[in-house]
């Protein structure tokens, strides 16, 4: 299945639960992912939710991050955060993790290179997305061109190892999915607040960009911009 085909089930996404809401059943063989529809981290495990089809299977809980409810953290979820995978009797967390779960262990179109160059290249790059979220965050405040110019040319160069597709492993991937729900929001608030373009000079960037933008897997999952300079915004007014 193409990555474009995946994920045709079209589906009305629950409201937001706060403090005020009652706490879904735990551990009655419903799988449940703990969710929150502003969140990157749980964007990512979303996107492969609905990429290999699993929308009728996994039960999305969306929590509100600013009134979570108190049962969060005390019965379900310690650490409080999102995302949290319910299945099997358990809960696990980190995003990353939970993608692979979910590859690994549900039906659906896999999101894992067999090919053992793609795989190495995986590695490193899921092993860097840390490093350009944390250094285009930590640029809001600085001079923005010269310090994410190389993670955005990295990207870049990235985007060229492989011919055979518009995403970093040339086909979509489990490293497409790390790093779109960042590069969203990088690309709105850098543009809209410090008239930064993302994709000047950068064309496989914005090919990626593009392409990613016709899937119907993440189209969905896609943040109103608004919320995003909104929440950017107060992360920079916090620094």
């Amino acid at each position: 299945m193409s990555a474009a085909a995946a994920a045709t089930v079209l589906e009305n996404l629950p409201p937001s639960l706060d403090s005020t809401a009652e706490q879904p059943p735990l551990f009655d063989g419903t799988t449940r992912l703990y969710t929150a529809y502003i969140c990157p981290y749980a964007q990512r495990v979303w996107i492969t939710r609905n990429f290999k089809g699993l929308q009728n299977e996994i039960k999305l809980v969306p929590l509100n991050l600013q009134d979570r409810p108190a049962w969060y953290k005390e019965k379900v979820y310690p650490p409080n955060k999102v995302p949290a995978l319910e299945h099997n009797g358990k809960i696990t967390g980190e995003s990353l993790d939970l993608v692979k779960y979910l590859d690994a262990n549900f039906e659906g179109p896999s999101i894992t290179p067999d090919d053992p160059a793609k795989k190495q290249f995986a590695d490193e790059l899921l092993s860097y997305s840390d490093t350009f979220v944390g250094s285009v965050f930590s640029s809001f405040k600085g001079d923005v061109a010269n310090e994410v110019d190389p993670v955005f040319d990295f990207l870049e160069n990235s985007l060229s190892r492989f011919n055979d597709g518009p995403f970093f492993l040339g086909q979509f991937s489990l490293v497409d999915i790390a790093y779109i729900p960042f590069i969203e929001r990088f690309q709105v608030f850098l543009s809209e607040v410090l008239k930064y373009d993302i994709t000047e000079g950068r064309p496989k960037l914005a090919a990626l960009i593009e392409e990613a933008n016709k899937l119907e897997a993440y189209k969905p999952t896609k943040v109103d911009p608004k919320q995003t300079v909104e929440a950017f915004r107060k992360r920079l007014t916090a620094q």
